[in-house]
């Protein structure tokens, strides 16, 4: 049978990219839940790992670098009913973006947050990006990364995420699962995926993926943030799995004050000129 979302044709990743295979994940996993394309909406930044949406067959909004975040969280409080997914790398997300993402773990909108890590920039040919170890070479950082890496699920973590995981393109099922349920969360989802730059990062491999990280087994507990906290903390090897999870009451849509008295989503109600007016008039 025939993916829904699968959009046939060219992309503009390199051979090997491991955007190839999170692509072919995100599409297993949409097919498993069962989703209509009318009902999904992909937001994304600048970048190789932003190009993504484009390569589905779905409704998507390519905005702004670092800027994916407050898009999503709009179009999620515009219209409760979709699903909303986040797709970027780790330099759109945790670099440009970074201020945006701090702020919508605070506000916990219903949104899923994909990060393409690759601990490289791909786009704009291999400088160091905010999750780059210390040590690595670039064409930029010529003698070596000094500043210290972003710990992105620590961070997330100690912010209260209400969903935090990591996933690896090498471990597909996993990372499919993770995605599934990460989607079918109810508050901020984040899962940080690592895959390879084939051009641009030669220390971080998909065979350096492979050999530095390991799955988490049912011993881990992800509501005891003490201990999801020490398992973020984990360099080498580092966990892949589901790392914590916090169900919030609410989410950011909910509380806002036009959901209070009235539940019909914003993009359905009508613009009547004389709240409009009113508001123009109005005296602050």
């Amino acid at each position: 049978m025939d993916n829904l979302f699968d959009r046939p044709g060219e992309t503009a990743w390199c051979p090997g990219c491991g955007n190839f295979g999170l692509r072919k994940i995100m599409l297993s996993a949409l097919a498993d839940l069962g989703l209509k394309q009318e009902d999904v909406v992909f937001v994304s930044g600048i970048g190789q790992a932003a190009k993504a949406p484009q390569y589905y067959n779905a409704n998507y909004f390519n905005g702004l670098h670092g800027r994916a975040l407050p898009a999503a969280t709009g179009i999620k409080a515009a219209n409760p009913g979709l699903k909303v997914i986040v797709e970027s790398g780790d330099g759109d997300m945790y670099g440009e973006g970074g201020n945006h993402f701090l702020h919508a773990m605070r506000r916990n909108p219903d949104i899923t947050v994909i990060v393409h890590d690759n601990m490289i920039y791909g786009l704009t040919k291999g400088q160091a990006s905010p999750t780059t170890p210390l040590g690595i070479k670039t064409p930029i950082q010529v003698e070596g990364v000094f500043e210290t890496p972003i710990n992105p699920l620590a961070l997330a973590v100690s912010m209260d995420a209400s969903f935090v995981a990591r996933g690896s393109v090498g471990e597909a099922e996993l990372t499919k699962e993770i995605i599934k349920k990460a989607v079918n969360h109810r508050g901020f989802a984040l899962v940080d995926v690592f895959q390879a730059c084939v051009s641009f990062n030669k220390v971080n491999t998909h065979k350096w993926f492979k050999e530095h990280t390991y799955k988490l087994d049912e011993s881990h507990n992800p509501y005891d943030r003490q201990a999801a906290f020490k398992k973020a903390l984990e360099s080498d090897p580092m966990p892949l799995g589901i790392i914590y999870v916090n169900d919030k009451k609410t989410v950011f849509e909910e509380n806002l004050r036009a959901y209070r008295e009235d539940k019909t989503p914003l993009f359905k109600r009508r613009i009547r000129p004389d709240t409009v007016e009113g508001l123009l008039k109005e005296k602050v």
